[in-house]
């Protein structure tokens, strides 16, 4: 049984739509429009265990997990959303103990999730060149329990004369402009390293795949994820109204070696 202390973190949760994420402190409490939750009503208590407010409302006290982190992060840039994130995790077979390369970080939505799952012997080197951004991001990932897995830098990969690292297990590339450091990317992979790009359009998936074949990749795959929910209740189960829909398009590679035949060089003619 765990029981909930000064510090601990908790998710309020009222329904799907209307959840708060706080840690716990004696001297605070939550104002809702359902009534106020008094922080210390919740120290002592399992977690799964209900509160009710001033105006007979009633929340779960539920233990936050990866996901609601996420759900709940401050948003500097656009999300990588876990609906994408569990795909590229599974398709790339990341796991504890692997070594990530991250380009783009971004809001650390997604560096946040791929701590999380290679941890506690892995890690994530992410990369980014907003400063306003990395401050948003290192807010998140201490948020979130797992800065010690994560190194942010400061650094432009596509002009970088000295690559910052080898041999990763899987590279994750979060640009406008990703096929602009693949060839950099491909030096900083083991061989059969996996790649996936985040790419809102589908110009920007045909320019990548270009790259990635003139880079000798293989394995390349391009998928769309949507996610539909369901309103289940008896009687009168249906689709949800609300949803997330469209969100990028993602691009996995994997690196491979062609072995081009070279064109041969023409002997100089000794006719006169």
């Amino acid at each position: 049984m765990e029981k909930i202390k000064q510090n601990s973190p908790v998710l309020f949760y009222y329904n799907q739509s209307k959840k708060w994420l706080v840690k716990i402190s004696k001297k605070e409490s939550l104002h809702t429009h359902i009534g106020v939750l008094k922080h210390a009503d919740a120290i002592g208590k399992e977690y799964g265990s209900r509160l009710t407010t001033n105006k007979d409302k009633y929340v779960y006290l539920l233990k936050p997990t990866i996901y609601d982190y996420i759900m709940k992060i401050q948003h500097g840039t656009q999300i990588v959303y876990p609906k994408d994130i569990g795909y590229i995790i599974a398709r790339a077979g990341i796991t504890s103990g692997q070594k990530i390369l991250e380009i783009g970080t971004g809001s650390a939505s997604l560096t946040s999730f791929v701590a999380s799952v290679v941890k506690p012997r892995g890690h994530v080197y992410t990369f980014d060149v907003d400063e306003k951004f990395m401050k948003i991001a290192e807010k998140n990932l201490k948020k979130a329990g797992v800065s010690k897995y994560v190194t942010q830098e400061k650094l432009d990969l596509k002009t970088a004369k000295k690559l910052p690292m080898d041999d990763a297990d899987v590279a994750l590339i979060d640009l406008g402009d990703p096929w602009t450091v693949i060839p950099q990317v491909r030096k900083m992979l083991k061989g059969s390293g996996a790649i996936f790009a985040i790419c809102p359009t589908m110009n920007q998936l045909e320019k990548l795949t270009q790259s990635l074949v003139e880079n000798e990749f293989t394995d390349i795959e391009s998928t769309e994820h949507i996610l539909r929910t369901i309103e289940a209740r008896e009687g009168k189960t249906r689709h949800s109204f609300q949803g997330i829909g469209h969100t990028t398009y993602l691009c996995y590679a994997r690196k491979a070696f062609f072995e081009r035949e070279k064109p041969k060089k023409r002997k100089k003619s000794t006719d006169k």
